[in-house]
């Protein structure tokens, strides 16, 4: 099974295991962070738009860095112009743990619903 998800305006493909690099993250080291998927496929078949609005992809940050230098260079010919420009993306790299629905969180409990609650012990 894999997942295509999005992160940065840019679209990842992704299966349980897969260690990626992403657009950076402002999440520390060990985090586990969740994106939105926009297709699935499985031996079942493809699924998207709404068949995957609850489904999520669970990774953990597994370290922050930089990617090598690249060079930009501009250059007009005949003019004397010339702008040499280095660059070094800054990325975060994740192992995929888990494909499938967001962990559900417990529904928070109404005043009234504690209140009585405890008048009951």
């Amino acid at each position: 099974m894999y997942a295509i998800f999005e992160n940065g305006g840019k679209q990842y493909k992704a299966s349980v295991g897969d260690v990626l690099k992403v657009e950076k993250l402002d999440a520390p080291v060990g985090a586990t962070v969740e994106f939105p998927v926009i297709l699935t496929a499985d031996e079942k078949g493809i699924q998207v738009c709404a068949e995957v609005e609850k489904v999520k992809v669970c990774a953990e940050v597994v370290s922050q860095g930089k990617d090598k230098k690249i060079i930009v260079f501009k250059y007009k010919a005949k003019k004397n112009e010339r702008k040499k420009q280095g660059h070094r993306q800054p990325y975060t790299q994740i192992k995929v743990t888990a494909i499938g629905a967001a962990a559900k969180k417990a529904p928070a409990k109404k005043k009234a619903e504690a209140a009585a609650e405890a008048k009951a012990e």
